[in-house]
């Protein structure tokens, strides 16, 4: 079929009238698009457009855009545009078309890279803004929650924080002692090795010894208690939010921090330096074993070694850190769940954001309590 059979043009008095005849469906669109871009890009002066269509054979949703597109283009250069001979097997179809093609989405202005950056750092600021006075508003509902259970100590969810506490601790156990053993062990591997260039083995041990009980231990503990029991407490809430259990609490006259969030964040704060504990004793274990196996370090040596290094302030250092760290994975956990939406997609997003922010304010927390601790001299 050629292009002259397909659209043919006529200039009258004032006007321009367009027959269109034959097949106009997507598989000529080779054929019609050239046609209708000419009579789009035409120079000639008109005030009315009228567009034949009586001798169409053939329409598809494709061909009624294109003449729909025509018409639009005319009309906003200011002319009269109109559809003659359409027929009424095809009229529903042109009223779908000019329905659903609404105005068209302008492009997205470009901006320079410089705009660009700026723009983003801007929003990342507002978002870790919004984050911190999220936080901070939990952070004090939690605190009118626990002077409220002060003072009726039988609001308490004790039941519901036992059960949390065999989850998130007793449940750990297995996981946690495995991991520090092995950072243990690594650690141990790594000094002996280069300690051993400068005829150093021994002091291998003040090593193990100093890094495990003070940074090692609890950091490696609150990184997996963040990964393993904040997404837990991200994705239980967050479920609970999607099927509106957390309104219907409300609804009820429950508070759902003290029913919800209290019981959790107890949990973390106990579990969380015990779970530090046995961490680091299986971290000196296995650093003592491989000291022993690979170091030629006897395990009498070792221990006595151990004894000498360290001392009871290296110990409390790193425990005075576990409970801390545990109300930063709680309360992110906690934000975090109560923050998604009604859909899935909105689910996963928040688990990953709770594990990922929990991380990096544990890390950042451990920095903070460094400084201190070295400030004051322990």
């Amino acid at each position: 079929m050629t292009a002259g059979t397909l659209l043919s043009g006529q200039v009258t008095a004032g006007g321009l009238g367009l027959a269109a005849s034959g097949s106009w469906t997507a598989e000529h669109a080779r054929t019609l698009e050239p046609l209708i871009e000419h009579a789009i890009r035409s120079d000639t002066a008109v005030q009315r457009i009228i567009i034949d269509v009586t001798r169409i054979e053939r329409l598809d949703t494709y061909g009624a855009w294109l003449i729909e597109r025509t018409l639009r283009v005319w009309t906003s250069r200011g002319c009269d545009t109109r559809i003659v001979g359409l027929s009424d097997s095809y009229g529903n179809l042109f009223k779908k078309v000019r329905a659903g093609a609404g105005k068209l989405t302008p492009l997205p202005r470009r901006s320079n890279s410089i705009t660009a950056t700026l723009e983003s750092v801007g929003r990342t600021m507002g978002a870790v803004f919004a984050d911190i006075l999220l936080f901070s508003q939990m952070a004090g509902a939690l605190v009118i929650a626990f002077l409220r259970v002060v003072a009726h100590p039988t609001k308490f969810r004790f039941t519901s924080m036992v059960n949390h506490l065999e989850r998130v601790g007793w449940h750990a156990v297995p996981i946690i002692l495995l991991i520090t053993f092995l950072i243990g062990s690594i650690l141990a591997q790594q000094g002996i090795f280069h300690f051993r260039t400068f005829g150093a083995d021994i002091y291998v041990v003040d090593m193990v010894g100093v890094l495990v009980l003070r940074e090692v231990g609890v950091l490696i503990v609150c990184i997996m208690v963040a990964g393993r029991s904040g997404s837990a407490y991200t994705a239980e809430l967050g479920s609970m939010k999607m099927r509106e259990e957390v309104d219907a609490l409300r609804t009820m006259g429950f508070d759902p921090v003290e029913v919800l969030i209290l019981p959790r964040i107890f949990a973390l704060i106990i579990t969380v330096p015990i779970l530090t504990f046995l961490g680091s004793m299986a971290a000196l274990y296995g650093g003592g074993i491989v000291a022993w196996l690979y170091g030629g370090i006897d395990p009498q040596v070792f221990l006595a070694r151990l004894h000498e290094s360290i001392s009871v302030k290296s110990f409390a250092v790193g425990m005075i850190k576990a409970p801390f760290m545990a109300i930063v994975i709680g309360l992110v956990a906690c934000v975090e769940g109560l923050q998604v939406k009604g859909s899935a997609e909105s689910l996963g997003a928040k688990t990953t954001d709770s594990v990922v922010k929990s991380i990096f304010l544990v890390i950042v927390l451990d920095g903070a309590f460094a400084i201190f601790f070295a400030s004051i001299g322990v």
